[in-house]
């Protein structure tokens, strides 16, 4: 081989390696997506079962029920659509009725309810994922300092 080839296989090796790394990253993106819904979208669009999303709105008032063990059932709304919600585990200490609330997994095949792992529950009325306030002031129920003015 030349001084010529051997570099030019160099190159090729390097370019092969970063367009092999490029992929493998945008695979692992791609797998870790989750879509964010608020309860009326889910009235309106089929998500297939086992897809993992974000849900977010308020934690409708009354709706909490403390079931076996860990297991906590209540349902997040909107003011235009409601999803009940299961979840077994520890509630964030500031989650309550009529807060908002941002939860994370999936809906089961035969089971109407949505099925979380995660639930993450906001601080404050000042605080709220962006999406999530711009949809509820849509709808008239924010709650947040704005909603005073």
């Amino acid at each position: 081989m030349t001084r010529k080839q051997k570099r030019l296989a160099i190159i090729g090796g390097g370019v092969g390696f970063l367009l092999a790394s490029v992929l493998l990253v945008m695979f692992a993106f791609s797998q870790a997506v989750a879509y964010f819904y608020m309860p009326a979208d889910l009235q309106t669009m089929q998500v297939p079962p086992e897809t993992r999303i974000r849900l977010g709105g308020l934690v409708g008032e009354g709706s909490v029920k403390r079931g076996q063990g860990s297991t906590v059932n209540f349902s997040v709304t909107d003011a235009v659509g409601t999803v009940n919600v299961t979840y077994t585990g520890i509630l964030p200490d500031l989650f309550r009725e009529g807060q908002g609330v941002v939860t994370e997994g999936r809906f089961v095949a035969g089971n109407p309810d949505f099925v979380a792992d995660t639930v993450l529950a906001k601080h404050d009325e000042n605080y709220m994922p962006k999406d999530v306030a711009d949809r509820l002031k849509e709808q008239g129920v924010w709650q947040g300092e704005e909603a005073a003015k």
